[in-house]
């Protein structure tokens, strides 16, 4: 007699169970040997941690977004996104990546049973990264604790975990804490601490960072092909992920429940994407109707000074966009085919330029 295959979700949970089980006996590994006497309270310890990341993984969930007709967000994130996110409160609140809910018209949540949510963006901070959602029905999943990512240490391991999404099971992996450092992406962004982790997770977008208490350290935000420059003496690290440090929500939940943003995500937004080698800085992109475009910089730009400072990293030309107010002109010395030029932008609060759908 043929027996019938076992439901999606229920593949889906053998799945998370094995990746669960690679996570511990990656922990195992870094256990010291225990004598007779310490077996049995080792083997305690290992159940415990093990309900802990069970626990956790539980809480992540799928997310599927699809953006409002005309959103300005789709020609580089793409119309239809899916990603992850965690549940971190009881009443529902979703803890994810920002860019997966940018300019959203209809968000669903995936869970591990195979069910799927309806859910409401709740807000989207441009200084941190994070975006906030609601579910608008019962999830009955329990929430996470936000951990510590200061006490992580380098070389601990760590577990990933990513919901469920189109033709997709939740998948569960070990990884290891490379470095804690800061961070500047190629758009308008800097943060402080952000959390460096090897090997990769393919499914990063929105995928939590748990320790071995099943405690939330950070949100997946990027595949990043260098995590560890090169140091004198060690190997460098080439691939991995950057997660968004839970250290950064705590001061602004309240605001981003609230308000849909943290009060620092309020600041001068010009609309460029810029790549840092060797010192210069390369414009790689203009967002269209942007400031930068209204202005006329254009892709290939080499940008000197910011306001007659010169600035030779990412973080120095996002940092001195950001030290004056939000709407204001700003002096761009910049060279282009190797002449000299100065264009005056007039910057925006970049939450001016995000299109929302109707009623939100």
């Amino acid at each position: 007699m043929r027996h019938p295959l076992p439901s999606v979700p229920h593949w889906d949970r053998l799945l998370r169970l094995a990746g669960l089980a690679a996570v511990l006996g990656a922990v195992l590994l870094t256990w010291p040997r225990a004598g007779l006497a310490e077996q049995s309270s080792a083997s305690d310890a290992l159940a415990a941690m093990s309900r802990a990341l069970e626990r956790a993984q539980a809480a992540v969930v799928g997310i599927q977004v699809e953006a409002i007709v005309g959103a300005r967000s789709a020609s580089t994130l793409g119309k239809s996104r899916q990603g992850s996110g965690v549940v971190i409160d009881d009443d529902g609140l979703v803890l994810t990546i920002g860019y997966l809910v940018l300019e959203a018209a209809e968000v669903q949540l995936l869970t591990d049973d195979g069910r799927t949510v309806p859910a409401q963006v709740v807000g989207y901070d441009v200084a941190t990264g994070f975006g906030l959602v609601r579910a608008l029905a019962p999830l009955r999943l329990a929430p996470v604790a936000l951990g510590q990512p200061p006490g992580v240490q380098t070389g601990q391991v760590l577990m990933v975990a990513s919901g469920a999404g189109k033709g997709a099971a939740g998948a569960v992996s070990a990884t290891r804490m490379v470095a804690r450092r800061a961070f500047s992406g190629n758009w308008e962004y800097h943060i402080e601490g952000a959390l460096f982790t090897s090997p990769p997770h393919a499914r990063h977008s929105g995928a939590g960072l748990f320790d071995d208490r099943g405690e939330l350290l950070g949100v997946g935000s990027l595949f990043v092909g260098n995590v560890q420059p090169d140091e004198a003496g060690a190997p460098p690290v080439r691939a991995g992920n950057m997660f968004v440090p839970v250290d950064l929500l705590r001061p602004i939940l309240a605001e981003m429940r609230s308000q849909g943003r943290g009060s620092a995500s309020a600041r001068a937004w010009v609309g460029i994407n810029c790549v840092e080698r060797d010192g210069d800085l390369r414009v790689v992109r203009v967002s269209d109707d942007s400031p930068a475009d209204v202005a006329g910089l254009q892709v290939g730009d080499r940008i000197l000074r910011v306001d007659g400072q010169p600035v030779h990293s990412l973080a120095a030309l996002w940092q001195s966009l950001w030290r004056g107010g939000v709407e204001r002109e700003i002096t761009l010395d910049i060279e282009r085919n190797r002449a000299p030029a100065a264009l005056k932008v007039y910057s925006v609060d970049r939450a001016v330029t995000v299109r929302h759908a109707e009623g939100i």
